[in-house]
């Protein structure tokens, strides 16, 4: 698995800064963006965005290339609706099952489920390629692909909808794999725009207690979880 940050809006912490004080002050938003210096911008979104108005943030976009990802989590990704979204097409790219594919760590811990997961996939992998050799489409023949199978996607997201996907997927809760690419993902971005994900992470860490009621896992202590966050 790599993360990587691709782009940002440009000096979006001015941005998101200006935007938030056009609303409250009279002159244009073009005037408010060439007054405001970097310090004075991010005490402006910590101000506002802690009075619950999120919307100044949603006008910085960031870009990521997730790479050698498996299907699965991208299943789970693009359910974020309020975002964009390019992946590699398994109906023009030829898969190689073999090679290119995730490994839950729960299999790997585990030499007789290995053996099963691996069987499974070398079956997988014979039964496409003879299929391809019978003139299948690989569009079709993508059918039989697993979940496992590796892919890239380009994700572009403001930092609104960013906050709200790490809410969700650095939760203890969230599946491991779309977890470990969130908390990848917030790293990068709170090194280019600290103000904008300030607290940033599982909901527990802005609410102060864990709003998953009886499903909370019995491990997760939510002063230490505030901790790690504020460390990243």
């Amino acid at each position: 698995m790599k993360v990587k940050l691709l782009g940002y809006t440009a000096d979006p912490e001015l941005l998101c800064g200006a935007a938030a004080l056009t609303s409250s002050r009279s002159g244009s938003p073009s005037e408010l963006f060439e007054g405001i210096d970097l310090e004075k911008a991010r005490q402006t979104v910590k101000r506002v965005t802690g009075y619950g108005h999120m919307t100044v943030v949603e006008h910085a976009s960031f870009t990521f290339s997730l790479e050698e990802v498996s299907r699965a989590m991208t299943h789970q990704l693009v359910r974020h609706r309020i975002a964009s979204y390019t992946q590699q097409s398994q109906r023009y790219v030829k898969y190689d099952t073999l090679k290119s594919y995730v490994t839950p760590p729960t299999v790997t811990a585990n030499p007789e489920a290995q053996k099963i997961f691996a069987e499974t996939l070398e079956h997988i992998s014979e039964a496409y390629n003879r299929l391809l050799e019978m003139g299948i489409p690989k569009e079709d023949a993508r059918y039989i692909l697993p979940n496992a199978a590796k892919t890239n996607i380009v994700v572009t997201m403001n930092a609104r909808e960013l906050r709200h996907f790490f809410n969700l997927r650095c939760c203890a809760r969230a599946q491991w794999e779309i977890r470990e690419v969130a908390m990848e993902m917030l790293k990068q971005v709170k090194k280019v725009a600290p103000s904008l994900f300030e607290n940033a992470g599982p909901t527990c860490v802005e609410l102060g207690y864990c709003p998953e009621g009886k499903m909370k896992p019995p491990e997760c202590n939510i002063e230490e979880i505030k901790k790690q966050f504020k460390s990243l």
